[in-house]
């Protein structure tokens, strides 16, 4: 007869069984088990220190590379400029590279007329109106008549086209703007929180070199990236320019102008003005533009035609 006790007898042999079952399991499976672990963990180790190796042996390399460049640049860029008139123009992407490139454009012996930070609020699409009515009650009879200003509604290209005629050389026979209405129509942008004169606009400039980075991310990045286009193309009516970029793709500006038959034609860029070696070429690709009349798209990405422009003896 199969009553309680045998039942609990039972499971206890069970249980039994399986305890020993484990302890015997785990005393066999010790060993190798450990071992085998101990190696991959010691094969990890070597690994994530030959990597940690390789990382600072390149670190080293991009430093000597770009010690190189800046010495290169005492030696190539000095004269490449001299006497022309140079207007920075940053975005908020481009900041950490703006000040290599206005040192490099100096070495090259240009007169830097002026930095100006365009803020985030410039492109905003919820800015349009405001900028449509700024750039009304901003404009001087010879800054820019009102009836010359784009007239499509886009407040960022009416505002841009503004900026250009006050911030850039007139065209031959226009008259030209003083430096009282060029200060006032920069102090109304810059009460507004639309841009920043980073230094005192000294005079018109006859070049401009526009220093942007990675394209918008945010829900309205499409309606900006299209708005930072509007503003190069004014510009670059106005004068000669220069977009030193980082990085060609993405819809950043750099691979926009090199994807578009009529502004790749007019305007150069540079995909790399994030490192010491673009910027140089920055300045080159300026000179390229004043002394020649011609654009190139330079850098290390695919879509450039080259690394670096071919200048003239």
């Amino acid at each position: 007869m199969i009553n309680f006790r045998y039942h609990v007898v039972s499971l206890t042999a069970v249980f039994l069984a399986l305890a020993i079952g484990l302890v015997v399991g785990t005393a066999a499976l010790n060993g190798p088990v450990a071992d085998s672990l101990r190696e991959n963990v010691n094969g990890l180790r070597k690994d994530n220190s030959l990597m940690r190796q390789s990382v600072n042996s390149m670190q080293k390399q991009l430093e000597t590379e770009e010690d190189f460049a800046a010495e290169m640049a005492q030696l190539v860029l000095p004269g490449k400029l001299t006497g022309r008139r140079v207007l920075v123009l940053t975005l908020p992407s481009g900041r950490d590279q703006a000040e290599g490139v206005v040192k490099m454009l100096q070495t090259a012996g240009a007169d830097v007329t002026g930095r100006i930070d365009v803020q985030d609020k410039f492109v905003n699409p919820d800015s349009n109106n405001n900028l449509l009515e700024l750039a009304v009650t901003a404009a001087r009879p010879n800054s820019a008549p009102t009836g010359n200003l784009p007239g499509n509604g886009h407040g960022v290209e009416t505002s841009s086209a503004l900026l250009a005629n006050v911030l850039v050389d007139r065209p031959a026979g226009s008259p030209p703007v003083s430096d009282a209405d060029r200060r006032a129509v920069l102090e109304q942008y810059a009460t507004a929180g639309y841009l920043t004169p980073a230094d005192r606009i000294s005079t018109a400039a006859e070049a401009v070199v526009m220093v942007t980075g990675q394209p918008y991310v945010d829900k309205d990045s499409a309606k900006k990236d299209e708005s930072v286009v509007k503003i190069a193309e004014q510009f670059d009516r106005a004068g000669a320019l220069v977009v030193a970029g980082m990085g060609s793709t993405g819809g950043n500006l750099v691979s926009v102008v090199r994807g578009d038959p009529v502004l790749s034609q007019t305007i150069s860029t540079v995909d790399n003005a994030n490192t010491v070696q673009g910027q140089l070429v920055t300045s080159l690709a300026l000179a390229q533009q004043l002394t020649e009349k011609k654009t190139g798209q330079y850098g290390v990405g695919d879509n450039a035609a080259a690394r670096v422009p071919t200048l003239p003896r």
